[in-house]
C-alpha cells in the first residue's frame, strides 16, 4: 500500500517504513506529524478525489537537518560587480508509519 501526500508545495509517493525529507517543519524531535493532504492511495485499488478526504498519513519526526550547499554567484560584466553567496535548505527527516484510508 502506498500514498502520495502534499507537503511543503510538493508531492511525495510513501509507503510504510519509508525515510524521506520534507520542507522544514516546526517540532521536535520524535514527535509525530500527521499528513492531512493526501492525494491518493493505492492498497486493491486506487483511491482519489472524495474517497480520500478522510484519509491521512502519520509518521514520526527523525530529525532536523540540513541539505547540501548551493553556491549562487551573482556577475555583471564589464562593471566589477560580483558577490557570492551560498544557501543550505532546512529538512524535517520523518519515517512514515501508517497510512490510513
Amino acid at each position: 500500500m502506498y500514498a502520495i501526500i502534499a507537503t511543503g508545495g510538493k508531492q511525495y509517493k510513501v509507503e510504510e517504513g519509508d525515510v524521506i525529507y520534507v520542507e522544514k517543519l516546526p517540532l521536535e524531535k520524535d514527535g509525530t506529524v500527521t499528513f492531512d493532504d493526501v492525494k491518493a492511495v493505492k492498497g486493491e485499488t486506487l483511491l482519489v478525489g472524495a474517497d480520500v478526504k478522510n484519509a491521512s498519513v502519520t509518521g514520526k519526526v527523525l530529525d532536523q537537518v540540513k541539505g547540501k550547499k548551493v553556491i549562487v554567484y551573482r556577475y555583471k560584466r564589464k562593471s566589477g560587480y560580483h558577490k557570492k553567496n551560498g544557501h543550505r535548505q532546512q529538512y524535517t527527516k520523518v519515517q512514515i508509519d501508517k497510512i490510513e484510508a
